[in-house]
């Protein structure tokens, strides 16, 4: 039986371990996906964000701290998380089916030239597969976080930068996609406003 203090040492090591695993790997991804959404907020668009369970939390997290403030005060920045709204959800989970809960809020809210940051753990999400088609439709760009080997999500024509996590555990890839979210934050700052503060 593993000791408390074993399991807070593993989680600590496995943590430290995919960050520099991934400090070179996700470079050019990170740089391709944050100018993806600069240019989508430069030109009057709006980024968009779904996930289910601890992924909804991130989109929900992503949103507000671009519209809102991430490290400096600026102007808010257009960003909406599909995850907030329970009767929107709920409707379209009732009247529909909930693999559509955020591909028709996509139909609604999406315009060409958006971006769509799709988060899903396994890749294998359904709703969020179904959003990435709704996106890529409407000739949105999508971006998406995901682990494992990447799943569904990541073979999906309709993706246009991957950012994926190849680990076991769950809680690792969360964390390392809340770092990919905050390093996104940072950059798209950098780059519209920035040293400003």
């Amino acid at each position: 039986m593993q000791t408390m203090q074993h399991i807070i040492e593993q989680a600590f090591d496995e943590g430290i371990e995919l960050r520099r695993q991934y400090a070179s790997a996700l470079l050019a991804p990170l740089e391709e996906a944050a100018a993806c959404m600069v240019a989508c907020l430069q030109s009057g668009g709006k980024i968009l964000a779904c996930g289910n369970g601890g992924s909804a939390a991130d989109a929900q997290h992503f949103a507000g701290e671009l519209v809102n403030r991430f490290e400096m005060d600026r102007p808010g920045l257009a960003s909406v998380a599909l995850t907030s709204d329970a009767s929107v959800i709920t409707s379209i989970a009732n009247d529909s089916a909930y693999e559509e809960v955020f591909a028709r809020q996509v139909e609604a809210l999406g315009v060409k030239g958006d971006v769509l940051l799709a988060i899903s753990t396994s890749g294998h999400s359904a709703n969020v597969i179904r959003a990435v088609q709704a996106a890529a439709d409407k000739g949105m760009r999508v971006i998406a976080l995901t682990g494992k080997d990447g799943g569904t999500l990541a073979g999906h024509p309709g993706i246009d930068t991957l950012l994926n996590i190849q680990h076991k555990a769950t809680p690792r890839i969360q964390e390392m996609h809340i770092t990919c979210l905050h390093i996104l934050c940072s950059l798209i700052d950098h780059t519209l406003y920035g040293d400003a503060s």
